[in-house]
């Protein structure tokens, strides 16, 4: 009766059509309403926890249900008539969210309950969620004024709106601009690869060979970018995508704006100086002074082996090309930084390409997990429903146990109707010992002509980060559903995604999975210490790179006054000017396109800091399995027992601490980069 809405474990994606959404979603607000109502009525002398805490968290469940498997449509399958039916939802289902917190008869029934003597009885993870749970009616506005609440409310509808709307223009913009060449001369340079996915791609648009296609999409630029010789179309390209997000109706210039100060106002009717210290309150830095410390002090660590490595390689262009040393053009470096490695270490990263078919990948990635973490990982012999042919469906039991912990879709490839990047998602959060679902999605380089697709090793690390997540999610053993998986600060979420990118580089681990498409060899051994050699090569500009992320990102949501008002571009020129290479063109700033920022009402705002706070945790933390043995089934046993299952049940420093027996430590990551 409601698609959207129904409970089954495998979803029937097939009925859930975009004239289900209003009634379907409609019908859970309701429902939702009649349950925060039936809290509110009780007697707050006479409520206990369950009836308060654990019903609270409960009383969405079918909204949540419903409201995630569209927005997850959207992300991968985005249609006009879809896109249309969620925009009318939006204010309705915000409206509904926001209003939780703000409901004084809902907060003063849960606050009574919270400060009762009773809570004392409670076991410390029902005690934590007690805290934690009041914490966020406090942080969502439920102390303020009544005229305070309303526009907090306002502010959180404004927000939803804006920041899908963002979103919608990075997409759009994104598949508006294509290149067709039928002129092969002038694609010399590129790899067979790359020429034959664009042949592949052109062929699937309905063009007459010779043609060839290329799209704005990761795996069909950037190729182009690192190998063609014809400088005139990388810049074309370069060009087309600086300018995501930044031209005629699609431009987000003024929303970045809005979206900032937005923010800032919430923070400060909440009692914050800015959005950083709201947002990082309960984070592992505490606040944006300390992240934003962390950042600077990344930053001066590598500052001048970042600016030596730009001017080395403006000299190597120079020496190449008999010409005075000149600033380099932004479409110039990827090109001559690739040339350099192939010089510097007669290495190529397309000569590993053929040792990495995907399925190869996924099954060898399935392997190490099994070892280290006591699982299995299948497909069930009946594939349910699937949202896309190129999806997949896996199970994940425990191997002394065969319980089903939990399913899992994965569906790698680039469509226009997908969004850009790589993330990982759960659809269904079990109770304690039930399943869990959860799905994984990339942008990979596509398979051609039904074969299986051949990633680059940079691929593969994504879909090892990817199920890093997702093992964080469906490995989860928490008493309490709402701390379960992924709901950890942000500071530490990235830590279980991070250190599984670390058995892509061992050799122990690679053998398993990285074996010649036709031949099943596995990787040389000299090809495998020529990679290792180049592993460090320019990582101080691939530190800036994210370095810089960090520090804009900082730096608006905590001295937005400085800013406001002025052009982006200059903007970006000043917060980063110690952080950017001088190249010749400056580059449009990548706010305009920042999906990790802006396309979601918070997602990493003040938080993009995480990825480097949590390189640090995962470079420390995997020394212990170097040190044990990389597939030592013992090490891996402790992860999961002190940081996979434990959701947010317990202070992320303090499951840190658990599994390495003290705090963490800077100085492995910069080992690990050859900064030391």
């Amino acid at each position: 009766m409601h698609p959207f809405l129904a409970p089954d474990f495998q979803i029937r994606w097939s009925t859930l059509v975009p004239e289900a959404i209003e009634p379907d979603i409609r019908h859970a607000i309701e429902k939702a309403k009649a349950n925060i109502e039936a809290i509110c009525a009780q007697d707050p002398a006479t409520a206990t926890y369950e009836s308060t805490f654990l019903a609270q968290d409960y009383a969405c469940e079918e909204l949540g249900r419903g409201w995630g498997r569209l927005f997850h449509l959207d992300s991968v399958c985005d249609a006009p008539a879809q896109r249309e039916a969620l925009g009318k939802m939006l204010p309705e289902v915000t409206e509904l969210y926001s209003s939780i917190a703000l409901n004084e008869r809902l907060w003063n029934v849960v606050k009574r309950v919270g400060e009762s003597p009773e809570i004392a009885k409670l076991s410390p993870i029902q005690q934590r969620h007690v805290q934690e749970t009041l914490a966020d009616f406090r942080e969502a506005g439920a102390d303020l004024a009544p005229e305070q609440k309303k526009r907090m409310a306002d502010i959180s509808a404004e927000l939803s709106r804006l920041t899908k709307e963002y979103s919608e223009h990075v997409l759009d913009s994104t598949n508006a601009w294509e290149l067709v060449i039928t002129d092969e001369s002038k694609l010399a340079g590129l790899p067979d690869s790359a020429l034959a996915a664009a042949a592949a791609n052109a062929r699937s648009k309905g063009h007459e060979a010779p043609a060839w296609r290329f799209t704005l999409q990761f795996p069909s630029m950037f190729p182009l970018m690192q190998h063609l010789h014809d400088d005139s179309i990388r810049k074309q390209v370069w060009e087309a995508s600086a300018a995501v997000g930044s031209v005629g109706e699609r431009d987000n210039s003024a929303l970045v704006w809005k979206i900032l100060e937005l923010r800032h106002e919430k923070a400060q009717l909440l009692g914050f100086e800015h959005f950083a210290d709201l947002n990082l309150l309960r984070g592992m830095a505490k606040n944006g002074e300390s992240a934003l410390r962390f950042i600077e002090n990344l930053h001066a660590r590598t500052h001048s082996a970042f600016f030596a490595e730009y001017e080395q390689l403006a000299r190597y262009k120079s020496e190449k090309t008999g010409t005075a040393v000149t600033a380099l053009e932004p479409w110039e470096v990827a090109y001559w930084a690739e040339k350099q490695r192939v010089e510097r270490y007669d290495f190529d990263e397309e000569a590993l390409r053929p040792y990495f078919s995907v399925d190869r990948v996924m099954a060898g990635m399935f392997e190490i997990s099994s070892r280290l973490f006591g699982i299995q990982i299948t497909q069930p012999e009946v594939i349910p429903e699937l949202w896309h042919t190129e999806c997949q469906f896996y199970e994940i039991h425990d191997s002394s146990t065969g319980k089903h912990l939990g399913s899992f879709y994965a569906d790698w490839h680039p469509r226009e109707s997908k969004n850009g990047g790589a993330w990982m998602n759960c659809l269904h959060t079990g109770e304690r010992g039930e399943p869990h679902l959860g799905l994984i999605i990339g942008n990979m380089s596509p398979p051609i002509d039904g074969k299986s697709a051949q990633l680059t090793h940079r691929e593969v690390e994504t879909i090892f980060h990817e199920f890093g997540h997702l093992l964080h999610g469906l490995l989860s053993d928490v008493e309490v559903r709402a701390f379960a998986g992924t709901n950890v600060s942000r500071d530490f979420v990235e830590l279980p995604s991070q250190i599984m990118e670390n058995f892509c580089w061992d050799r122990e681990a690679l053998d398993l999975f990285a074996r010649h498409h036709e031949t099943g060899e596995p990787i040389p051994e000299d090809l495998f210490a020529k990679m290792l050699a180049a592993k460090n090569y320019l990582s101080a500009s691939g530190f800036m790179r994210q370095l810089a992320f960090a520090k804009i990102d900082l730096e608006l949501h905590m001295h937005l006054s400085r800013y406001l008002g002025k052009d982006i571009d200059a903007v970006d020129r000043e917060i980063l000017a110690d952080y950017l290479a001088p190249l010749k063109t400056p580059s449009p700033s990548m706010l305009r396109r920042f999906g990790h920022l802006f396309s979601s009402p918070t997602g990493y705002a003040a938080g993009y800091y995480s990825y480097k706070w949590a390189e640090v945790l995962d470079a420390d933390a995997f020394t212990r399995f170097q040190n044990e043995g990389v597939l030592n089934p013992a090490t891996g046993a402790a992860f999961r027992e002190h940081i996979l299952s434990k959701g947010n049940s317990v202070p992320s420093d303090e499951l840190y601490r658990r599994f390495m027996g003290r705090d963490p430590e800077l100085e492995p990551l910069l080992i690990r980069a050859g900064l030391a």
